[in-house]
Parts: C-alpha cells; structure tokens; sequence
C-alpha cells in the first residue's frame, strides 16, 4: 500500500520544513510514501473563502482517483489514539488497499465536494492548527503508527 499526503501550499517556516523532511525521511523507511504539493491559487487574496475552497478543491479532485481510499484530516473528524490509529492503518493494509491518501486542507477547510468524495475523516486534536503546522504533527502520528506496527522501541507508552 502506497500512503500519499495532499497539502494546499508550500511551508513557509525553515524549521517546519526541516521536520517535515525529517519525518518523511523516517516513514519511508517502513513504508511507500509521498508527500505532494499542491500550489496556492494565484490571486488567492482576492477571493472569497468559499470561492478558494471550491477552487482547491477542484485541484485536490484531480489528484484522487475513484479506487484510492480518502482521509480529511479535519477537526470535525474521528479522534484516535496513537494505538488506534495504528490499527487504522493496519486494517486499510490489511484489506489490499492500493493508495491511502490524506488530505491537509488549506487554511480555510474543505470544500463540499471533497467532504463528499472522503472516505473518512480524522481529527489530531479537538483544537485547530494551522494548515502548516499540522503537517509535521500528522507525520509524526503517521511515522508513530508505523513504528507500532513494526514493534519499533519509538511508542513506549
């Protein structure tokens, strides 16, 4: 199984980059995993919430196909533990799934068609982050969850 992560937007911060790298880095040691990038919208301040959720959403469309398994990481979403989240994972491995893609939305959500098209949603925390500071702390879980399939010594609760 192939896992993918979706973001709307480059990260800004270094320091951000770095752990984002770091924990891609790590993942793929257990797994086949991508991250992609999806630009921001040109003129992007000019438009409305609405109009640049639908307009991501467009862009986010074209990069699922109907047999990939879709996850929103979205506040409104499934809470899980670490542990739970493993099992997660294991069972979508389990089934002979051929790509799990997670989405990071942009800073102002989903649009109503990808809420549609999602599989499922998960939630790291009843608080909001930033669309950009998510990303690292949706790897480390991702890089956690594999360590605990793998009996990796990283988990130790």
């Amino acid at each position: 199984m192939k896992i993918k992560l979706l973001v709307i937007g480059k990260t800004d911060e270094t320091s951000i980059r770095e752990l984002i790298h770091k924990y891609t880095k790590r993942i793929k040691g257990f797994t086949s995993f991508e991250l992609e990038i999806i630009p921001d919208l040109k003129n992007h301040n000019n438009l409305s919430q609405q109009l640049q959720k639908e307009k991501e959403g467009n862009l986010l469309l074209q990069k699922i196909s109907s047999s990939d398994y879709v996850v929103l990481l979205d506040e409104k979403g499934q809470e899980m533990t670490s542990v739970g989240f493993a099992d997660f994972l294991q069972k979508k491995m389990n089934t002979g799934l051929k790509n799990l893609i997670f989405i990071i939305g942009g800073p102002y959500g989903f649009s109503k068609e990808i809420y549609q098209r999602a599989n499922a949603k998960i939630a790291l925390s009843k608080m909001t982050f930033s669309h950009q500071i998510v990303r690292p702390v949706f790897l480390e879980q991702l890089y956690r969850g594999l360590t605990i399939l793998h009996n990796h010594p990283y988990h130790h609760a």
